[in-house]
């Protein structure tokens, strides 16, 4: 019996010194990035990549943000338009799935790499007729019914109006409700607010070919953008992922199930939605804690909060960094404290 248990303590010991020897060889850069699968490598810059999903729905990569593509007897719907840039080329990307028209575009967010082709495609669609050709009586008898109607929720609309993007890529059918509906190529879509990065994102469900489509909520390349000037934090990025995961259901053993089309990067799953929302939530908790001890911004930076994922959602240049992702999640969730204290809560 004492031989098992000093047998047992040594083994326990043992195990104990490899992850302490494993946490600190993560330290460096070269033996974190080994713990991480290489990062897939998309299109070649200028150039599109056609992938099906499932049911009526594919995905155009390459083309700035993700711009999916549910086609079917009655038209196209594309959820994000890419950049002005590409625009010639998602249009013909479309025409090689489906030869009929063009009838909405949804936006998920402003940004320019979701909305910068709007100008250029919706033009090349039609609005579902609801009227005689022949009728011009009453206010809609002036509607330009050429043009594909471009969906979003209002917050988005403003944000565009008030950036004077007045080239004819503005929605001009809005929501201020939880959700929008369709009914659309024989299947339901919704469109369902979820503030996040801003305080007017949207995800558009498409339930028939159980298809999500998340716009910036989820970036399998980088950290999620918040912007704070729009009304974005961690918090809300958090509580949407998890009313993400709440409609996405997996198939077996954790897997397939429903396919998630993220803002930016690789076809998923609900598996990789739950993985993504862990991370935020614990660089949230992470920096939460740090404030509650109160150390600085610039401390906090120092900590290195998001250390163990930079080898997978790190960014040490370009516009959205690692170090601007820690400030924008620390300011977002400082504000909050002092709402808090001020509301007695």
């Amino acid at each position: 019996m004492k031989r098992w248990c000093m047998l047992a303590v040594f083994v326990g010991v043992a195990l104990l010194g490899t992850v302490a020897l494993y946490s600190q060889a993560g330290q460096s850069g070269q033996a974190q990035q080994a713990i991480w699968a290489p990062k897939l490598s998309g299109p070649a810059a200028g150039e599109l990549e056609i992938l099906p999903v499932q049911g009526n729905v594919s995905v155009l990569i390459g083309a700035g943000a993700n711009i999916t593509v549910q086609a079917g007897d009655q038209g196209i719907i594309l959820v994000d338009t890419g950049t002005a840039a590409m625009s010639d080329k998602v249009l013909a990307a479309i025409g090689s799935i489906s030869k009929r028209p063009l009838r909405y575009i949804i936006n998920t967010t402003d940004r320019e790499d979701h909305t910068g082709g709007n100008a250029k495609i919706a033009p090349t669609g039609e609005i579902i007729p609801f009227r005689e050709p022949d009728y011009t009586a009453g206010p809609q008898g002036a509607l330009d019914t050429h043009r594909a109607a471009i969906i979003s929720s209002l917050g988005v609309y403003d944000r565009m109006v008030a950036a004077k993007r007045d080239d004819g890529s503005w929605p001009d059918d809005t929501y201020t409700t939880p959700q929008k509906r369709l009914y659309f190529n024989d299947e339901p879509v919704m469109i369902i607010g979820m503030p996040g990065n801003t305080d007017s994102n949207s995800v558009v469900l498409f339930r028939k070919s159980d298809v999500v489509s998340t716009g910036d909520l989820l970036d399998l390349t980088e950290y999620p953008l918040i912007d704070l000037q729009a009304g974005g934090s961690i918090q809300k990025v958090v509580e949407s992922l998890n009313q993400l995961i709440e409609i996405t259901v997996p198939r077996a053993n954790a897997e397939g199930g429903t396919m998630v089309i993220p803002g930016h990067g690789r076809i998923s799953d609900h598996a990789e939605v739950v993985y993504y929302r862990d991370m935020v939530a614990i660089i949230r908790d992470r920096i939460q804690d740090m404030i509650k001890r109160g150390m600085t911004l610039e401390q906090v930076k120092a900590a290195r909060p998001t250390l163990d994922y930079d080898a997978r959602y790190g960014n040490p240049g370009g516009p959205w960094t690692t170090d601007k992702f820690t400030e924008a999640a620390y300011r977002s969730l400082k504000s909050g404290t002092q709402a808090a204290k001020e509301t007695g809560r």
